[in-house]
């Protein structure tokens, strides 16, 4: 294990939560727990790997025809590196450094260095606008910037003036076009740092404390203005800790996991387990191109080529997955075409029943060696031991059809303010809801006659508070260390966590029943693989509408949809003898056969209740999908949506 050192003895004005960033925070302890009592920095996790694994790969990232690769002792010492040069360039204590762009290298080492310099590292998402990482940056109080390209350096040097505290961007990917004061290359960034001594370096790590912020993350403000979560070291160390007590994650030397790293570094899960997580197991992470959360293929050709043994996925890249493999049953053969169905339909009873029979039948061990190991193959997850979907649960139509393929994919449900993950369902219970991470606690208040109720957390994975926003913080955090989530759930009598919904989207019919809105939306898009996103609307009304976008093409420069079809959806309208490519062919009625299928999708749906207020009577195509800049998102978003609908 690694080597631990204790706290400093905390003063009685410390509370369990704080809106400084120079703020320090209880660590909530009650009994010891082997491996996650006592707390550390992240200097410390990573020293620990990189002298368990110096020589192991530990990064790797693809230059024309070849992945090049560093190892454990190499990342740690070009953290080192980059940690001085931060310093060098006045990176201040408790200020931040912001980094701009997509999963990479040089992400990991600054993300790292400006913790072990004594600062605070704030991920900014690739697409966002100058004004918001102009509000980011402001707000973290930014000493330097670090853009990935040309393209992100233009958005920084349009606000550049108004940023009080920025003292230096680094570019650190390609040649600057054009030579600015303050403005370096990775290269002649790296080598700021010569003249910074070790002991001076040492100095500042040596000064940091567990239970101190390393850390801010940016709420999407998908529900209002954005909240920075502060997240300390022991967030990070302890969340990554609990969470490989209950996931049955490899070590070197004898196995090695190899994993991609692709999913934005702007979200606290993607850090745990595409940072924290392999550093403290020591696995080989391979970055994907950037395009792979946009373009299915681009991830898939990486996932064929590393071969990775864990894969963590969220919902929106298992629905596309499932939408490839659905497409390639499509064009099989006959008799192809009925092997896979009678295969899926074996992979699924026998996936479901395995909690009671432990030997697999015959017939299973036949459709695994000639359907379900070709689509592991074709996927890229040959060797994948275990999958994992993080953010919103995924539906229970998409957890059949991967059991159908025996591909059990393990649900974690966490937030930003709980560092990503408060619980993970377990292959070996075989439940599809899980249980807190060992050392967690949670709790249903005001639970209704069935036992669902208001959902709160307890663990030292609970951040530190929101910054400089003490009304927000006191909302949620409660004076005992408890988080409201936000979620409505029900834990069962063994600790199955079961989340319904999000009280804020609950809707109260005109009868006064509750509706959760969410498992409607998911079968609609089940139903209907053409639908990107399906939002229903109803409260205090007779019965249920809903709005719906079409899966469309995403900009890249701006992130904004598109009016073209996806090439999935093109697919979808001429399996049904549609001729529709763009959105405005469909919208308005202009495509009856695709109005027809929705409608059938509807049906569906309402043939489960027997209540006329539990149905869909009406819906309504819009001309262009959600977004925070178009408006349907953000604090006045519902109001807006809900005018497209009359």
């Amino acid at each position: 294990m690694i080597c631990l050192n204790l706290l400093t003895p905390f003063t009685e004005t410390i509370g369990f939560f704080t809106c400084q960033l120079d703020g320090e925070v209880i660590l909530r302890e009650e009994k010891e727990e082997e491996g996650l009592h006592s707390a550390i920095t992240i200097h410390q996790l990573v020293l620990e790997t990189a002298t368990k694994y110096p020589h192991f790969i530990a990064l790797g990232t693809r230059k024309m025809d070849e992945w090049e690769t560093i190892s454990y002792i190499e990342y740690y010492e070009l953290c080192r590196k980059a940690a001085k040069s931060f310093l060098k360039l006045g990176l201040e204590r408790f200020h931040s450094v912001g980094i701009l762009g997509y999963n990479c290298i040089e992400w990991l080492i600054a993300d790292i260095a400006s913790i072990f310099a004594g600062g605070i590292c704030v991920g900014i998402f690739p697409n966002n606008s100058s004004q918001a990482c102009r509000f980011i940056a402001d707000s973290s109080e930014a000493n330097i910037l670090m853009v990935e390209d040309d393209w992100q350096l233009q958005k920084i040097l349009k606000i550049q003036d108004h940023l009080r505290h920025l003292k230096a961007i680094v570019q650190y990917k390609n040649k600057l076009t054009k030579k600015l004061p303050n403005t370096y290359t990775w290269e002649e960034f790296l080598t700021l740092g010569g003249t910074v001594s070790d002991e001076m370096l040492d100095s500042i790590i040596d000064s940091q404390k567990p239970n101190q912020c390393c850390m801010l993350v940016y709420t999407t403000g998908t529900t209002g203005a954005q909240k920075a979560v502060m997240i300390s070291h022991d967030n990070i160390t302890w969340t990554t800790m609990a969470v490989l007590q209950n996931l049955p994650y490899t070590y070197p030397p004898d196995n090695q996991e190899m994993l991609v790293s692709y999913l934005p570094l702007s979200l606290i899960t993607a850090q745990i387990f595409e940072i924290w997580i392999p550093i403290a197991i020591g696995a080989a992470i391979f970055f994907a191109e950037p395009d792979a959360m946009t373009i299915r293929e681009s991830l898939i050709n990486t996932l064929r080529e590393v071969r990775p043994t864990t894969f963590c996925g969220v919902p929106e890249i298992w629905e596309e997955i499932q939408q490839k493999l659905y497409s390639e049953q499509m064009l099989a053969t006959s008799f192809k075409k009925s092997m896979i169905v009678w295969a899926k339909k074996v992979g699924l009873r026998t996936n479901l029943s395995r909690e009671n029979d432990a030997h697999a039948p015959v017939g299973f061990r036949v459709a695994k060696k000639l359907i379900y190991d070709k689509v592991r193959r074709s996927l890229g997850f040959d060797r994948c031991l275990q999958f994992l979907s993080s953010g919103a649960g995924l539906s229970k139509e998409i957890q059949d059809f991967f059991l159908s393929y025996d591909i059990i994919v393990l649900q974690t449900y966490g937030l930003t303010e709980c560092t990503g993950t408060h619980s993970v369902s377990s292959e070996k219970d075989f439940k599809l809801s899980g249980k807190a991470i060992m050392g967690a606690k949670s709790m249903i208040r005001r639970p209704d006659q069935d036992g669902m109720g208001d959902f709160y957390i307890w663990g030292r994975h609970l951040s530190m508070g929101y910054l400089n926003n003490e009304y927000k913080t006191k909302k949620f955090f409660d004076s005992k260390g408890w988080l409201h989530t936000g979620d409505m759930g029900i834990q069962d009598h063994e600790g199955y966590i079961h989340i319904t919904g999000r009280t804020e989207e609950i809707i109260i019919t005109n009868r006064g029943e509750k509706i959760f809105p969410g498992p409607i939306e998911n079968m609609l898009k089940e139903y209907v693989p053409i639908i990107r996103y399906a939002m229903i609307v109803g409260n205090q009304a007779k019965f249920l509408s809903a709005l719906l976008t079409l899966k469309c093409e995403i900009s890249p420069d701006t992130g904004e949809p598109c009016n073209v079809l996806t090439q999935d959806a093109i697919n979808f309208c001429r399996k049904h003898n549609s001729k529709s490519v763009k959105v405005t062919d469909i919208i308005d009625n202009k495509d009856p056969i695709i109005d027809a299928l929705i409608q059938k999708g509807v049906d569906k749906i309402n043939q489960k209740t027997n209540f006329d207020s539990h149905r869909i009577l009406r819906w309504k195509i819009l001309e262009k999908d959600f977004s925070i800049t178009g408006g349907e998102l953000g604090r006045w978003g519902l109001l807006l949506i809900l005018q497209k609908l009359r």
